[in-house]
């Protein structure tokens, strides 16, 4: 009876319906407006709802491809961590959950790290990819960041965060939260270095990432409308028993109060980071060379850090001494003018 059950009714059942199975992401729904959309148009508009630019969540590779020139990036070695440090389990096993993460993202964290050029200048990236356990920040994630910034300074190249996290994981407890002064003091490197930290806060940007290397790069930048806070708005409603103002917390709130420097739409992303790139690698190069103005030529005056430092020196010219000029004294002077005053 198996070819039965296994065939014929398979091929009966066949002709009898017409139904055919459908992709469960073939049409997204636009969490603002109800708008269906395809999800291959989706994907095409960079996850940006055409008719009401809502800017929908954004995988860390495909925000990589769409960063780099030509949509190539070469992934960053990133240094293996404990896998379950502390043996956790609440409904799940903390090690269950990392495999079906691992499944869904194809990613082995939340973030993921990529060098390559953005129009011809390299520059090293990281994205975080909330659809990986909400892109929580543990031990893997803050490895990740910190090998990416030290990258960006073996490189001498700018480094950009795409920051998507709901906080800190608390699979990892306090492992996770030492994550935090981690990445400060590798954003500490940087500035030692005199490159760029640029982060794109997008929605959203929450907890312990706020609290640490999300808020400490030389220029922050929002995606419209993201939702950037340490503690959301409805903790803070019911702590504080009052009504917040409309948009709180979101990106152009932030921007109207001084927190982020510019909201940015995603099309435009590209090319603010571009040129944001270019303007801050000039004028570290600038700050670096330090040369003076002169009719000499470069002589070597002094190293640092074994490194010859090179000026521009004046070499002074001869003078004979017809055409020499001597300032008269302060007395020759004041007499002289008393002379040469007319007498009443």
């Amino acid at each position: 009876m198996n070819w039965i059950n296994n065939v014929v009714r398979p091929k009966i059942r066949s002709f009898l319906t017409t139904k055919r199975e459908v992709p469960e992401n073939l049409w997204v729904k636009c969490p603002e407006t109800g708008q269906m959309v395809f999800y291959k148009d989706l994907e095409a508009n960079q996850f940006v709802v055409p008719g009401s630019n809502y800017h929908m969540k954004m995988g860390s590779r495909a925000r990589l491809t769409n960063l780099f020139d030509g949509g190539a990036f070469e992934q960053v070695t990133v240094p293996a961590v404990a896998q379950d440090p502390l043996r956790f389990r609440d409904g799940r096993r903390y090690t269950d959950r990392l495999k079906d993460a691992r499944t869904k993202t194809s990613l082995d964290d939340a973030v993921l790290v990529g060098e390559g050029t953005l129009d011809g200048r390299t520059v090293v990236a990281a994205a975080q990819d909330f659809e990986f356990m909400g892109g929580s920040l543990g031990m893997a994630a803050g490895e990740a960041v910190v090998t990416g910034m030290l990258r960006a300074v073996a490189l001498k190249a700018p480094f950009i965060l795409f920051a998507a996290s709901g906080g800190a994981r608390m699979q990892e407890g306090i492992l996770s939260l030492m994550q935090m002064p981690r990445t400060t003091i590798a954003v500490q490197r940087l500035r030692e270095a005199k490159l760029p930290y640029i982060v794109v806060l997008t929605d959203p940007t929450t907890g312990g990432v706020t609290a640490s290397y999300a808020m400490l790069g030389d220029i922050h930048i929002a995606e419209p409308g993201a939702l950037i806070c340490f503690a959301g708005p409805r903790v803070i409603q019911q702590t504080i028993r009052e009504q917040l103002p409309d948009g709180f917390q979101r990106a152009e709130y932030l921007l109207s109060h001084g927190m982020i420097d510019m909201v940015v739409h995603r099309h435009k992303m590209r090319e603010t980071l571009s040129r944001l790139c270019s303007l801050l690698m000039h004028g570290a190069s600038v700050e670096k060379s330090k040369a003076r103005r002169g009719n000499g030529k470069a002589q070597p005056n002094g190293s640092l850090d074994g490194k010859l430092i090179e000026t521009t020196a004046i070499e002074l010219e001869p003078v004979e001494d017809a055409d020499r000029f001597t300032a008269p004294d302060d007395d020759e002077a004041s007499g002289k003018e008393r002379r040469d005053q007319p007498r009443n």
